[in-house]
């Protein structure tokens, strides 16, 4: 690496909670890392610069940015709005332009994606999608998200998947919950993401009973999603993750679910062998941002990192 390639590597993996943003070497080692809470866009943005320029000071010039960012984001290089977040329900974080403000504050090269598609680039190059070309990375959490990775790298299109809004059928015994999602009410994120467990039983998923009934009816909606994601893309894995997915008998539960669902059609030797379809992260808490340190390795040099010259995986 040669020029400004010299530069460090920075990243930002912006959530509705907390912004976390790091910097490290052209091979991936951390050298300074931040939290910073998600409060008003001027102060979580202007909080998230100040500490690039201050590591950018001690250490050396920064080479490129990448955001993975909670969304709906705008990723059409063409559109008027590119780089900003759109319609959001999170409180006067619509219309922030995230690219632009990083433009302008560090004079760097910003590339920006979903958080959940930097999820899955960090699962596609160092975690349990390695050697796939073509997967989907699932969060399941205060949302869900999708994020799908087809030839190698994370899918756009016209903008990025909104796979946590589709339709789908309303599980055995739960037919009278109206669902919490704002714009569509029983949509899966609505009836399936951590907030609606909690409206729907009264309880956060830490503290609901692994016998719970309520988790038979979670797998049915993921099992629902699986499904269509395999149907429509054939995908070579589906990685469930996500806080909600940190109960124990969720995956198998899940798995059981879709065979169901599946009732023998279509399948190939992977959707025949679901303990090694659907699985669990392999990538470590901080997927998000390694993958967006990841993004910002690809924009420099225009590759992806090898795992075994990735310090940070080691």
């Amino acid at each position: 690496m040669t020029g400004r390639n010299e530069g460090l590597l920075a990243a930002v993996e912006a959530g509705g909670t907390k912004v976390l943003c790091a910097v490290a070497r052209p091979d991936g080692r951390v050298l300074d890392q931040t939290r910073i809470e998600t409060t008003t866009p001027a102060a979580t943005l202007a909080g998230a610069s100040a500490f690039f320029l201050n590591a950018s000071q001690r250490h050396s010039p920064l080479a490129a940015l990448a955001i993975g960012s909670f969304g709906p984001l705008s990723l059409d290089p063409d559109a008027p709005d590119f780089g900003t977040i759109t319609t959001t329900p999170k409180p006067g974080w619509p219309g922030t332009d995230l690219v632009r403000h990083f433009q302008r504050t560090l004079n760097v090269p910003v590339t920006l994606d979903t958080d959940v598609n930097a999820a899955a680039v960090g699962e596609m190059l160092f975690g349990s999608a390695q050697g796939l070309d073509c997967f989907c990375y699932v969060t399941v959490g205060t949302g869900i998200g999708v994020g799908i990775v087809i030839g190698g790298a994370p899918h756009g299109g016209a903008n990025h998947p909104e796979a946590g809004h589709m339709r789908i059928p309303r599980a055995p015994g739960d037919a009278d919950f109206r669902g919490i999602c704002p714009y569509h009410g029983d949509c899966l994120e609505g009836l399936a993401a951590g907030p609606a467990m909690q409206a729907r039983w009264g309880v956060g998923t830490a503290d609901l009973p692994h016998d719970h009934p309520g988790w038979a009816i979670e797998a049915d909606y993921l099992a629902a999603l699986c499904a269509n994601l395999t149907y429509v893309l054939q995908p070579q894995r589906i990685i469930l993750g996500g806080g909600v997915m940190q109960a124990g008998q969720l995956h198998g539960l899940v798995r059981d679910a879709l065979y169901e669902k599946f009732s023998g059609y279509g399948l190939n030797a992977r959707t025949h062998a679901l303990d090694d379809y659907i699985v669990a992260p392999g990538a470590g808490a901080a997927v998000g941002l390694t993958g967006a340190l990841a993004m910002a390795y690809r924009a420099v040099t225009g590759r992806w990192p090898e795992a075994t010259e990735w310090a940070a995986t080691k």
